[in-house]
């Protein structure tokens, strides 16, 4: 799982605390009842996108975040993998905020629009062929993959052997040390690892570039609520916002975005002063695969507010260092710490 001028969310401080239970029926049975405009939601930890405070969390940053404009607070209890789907759907809770669509959910839960896309692509050490178009391409090569959690049929049903890690660490580890021949990892986690690690990355890495799994989002709100369908439109109203004033930047802790602005896909910098030289990698928020037959739609840059066709188009003024970068401690990615 992760500011366009870095203004904080309005309203009331977000209280978010996340909790690690065994037994989540007993705590909440403990508690005195919850204000309308607070939500306990489940989860359980997959990082980067969630996990436990001081651990990479950017799903629920992000919904925190969203929620915290609107005067919402939610705190998340976390439960292991095989848990998370019977919890979601018992009642005790709210709802989620990261959470996969399916039909028995959507029975229950009522979903937001995505707000993220999780997309898995191919690392390997650097020469290694990384053209595979889908899992089948991958029968029989040892694959490191986060273990821990449920991924559903286009994991579990695939040909690699898969070797579980602990984290998107020891997934790299594991490949570096030759223990796999290929980690599956989040794209977020990759633009994180290309953009602190550069030359470990150009010099150890292979980085695929065909997305082999894609499964949008969810912040998913329980039925039973009365205000559950308020809370998801006002959720859904906050989203565009936070990528224009770059909340998502910050909290992906990513330099450019690429993401609809009024329907057409722009590339959208962390801050007005865009850089020297025209992006060579840009966060892509949602994307589809392309048809062969068609050319891919070239997107323009959002810089000031205006929309400019290509970089040639985008003001001097613009095009200058920024030395004034968000602190690196702005997002709880940073806590990830590969070793080469």
């Amino acid at each position: 799982m992760g500011a366009l001028n870095r203004s904080q969310p309005s309203g009331r401080a977000l209280a978010a605390a996340i909790l690690l239970l065994t037994s989540p029926a007993v705590w909440l049975a403990a508690q005195p009842p919850q204000p309308a405009t607070s939500l306990t939601l489940v989860s359980t930890a997959w990082p980067p996108f969630t996990n436990l405070p001081g651990q990479p969390r950017f799903a629920l940053d992000l919904v925190e975040a969203a929620l915290g404009r609107v005067n919402i607070t939610a705190k998340t209890i976390i439960v292991g993998a095989p848990q998370f789907t019977s919890s979601l759907l018992s009642g005790l809770f709210d709802g989620s905020a990261a959470a996969w669509k399916d039909p028995d959910r959507e029975r229950v839960l009522l979903f937001s629009q995505p707000y993220l896309q999780n997309r898995l692509v191919l690392v390997a050490r650097h020469g290694a062929d990384v053209s595979a178009k889908s899992l089948a391409n991958l029968t029989g090569k040892r694959v490191a993959i986060v273990g821990g959690y449920s991924y559903g049929a286009d994991i579990d049903g695939a040909g690699p052997a898969w070797i579980r890690s602990s984290s998107e660490e020891d997934s790299l580890t594991q490949l570096l040390k030759n223990r796999a021949d290929y980690a599956l990892m989040d794209e977020l986690v990759v633009e994180y690892i290309v953009s602190n690690y550069p030359k470990e990355s150009e010099q150890k890495l292979q980085i695929g570039g065909t997305p082999l799994v894609r499964r949008e989002l969810y912040l998913a709100v329980a039925r039973g609520r009365a205000d559950a369908q308020s809370i998801v439109d006002r959720f859904n109203a906050q989203l565009p916002g936070m990528i224009s004033d770059r909340t998502y930047h910050r909290l992906l802790h990513v330099d450019w975005i690429r993401a609809d602005i009024n329907g057409t896909p722009r590339y959208v910098p962390v801050s007005d002063r865009v850089g020297t030289t025209a992006p060579e990698r840009v966060y892509t928020l949602f994307s589809a695969p392309e048809p062969e037959a068609e050319p891919p739609v070239k997107p323009g840059f959002y810089v000031g507010g205006n929309i400019y066709n290509d970089w040639a188009s985008v003001p001097e003024n613009y095009k200058v260092s920024n030395s004034d970068k968000p602190d690196p401690r702005r997002s709880t990615g940073t806590i990830f710490r590969f070793t080469w």
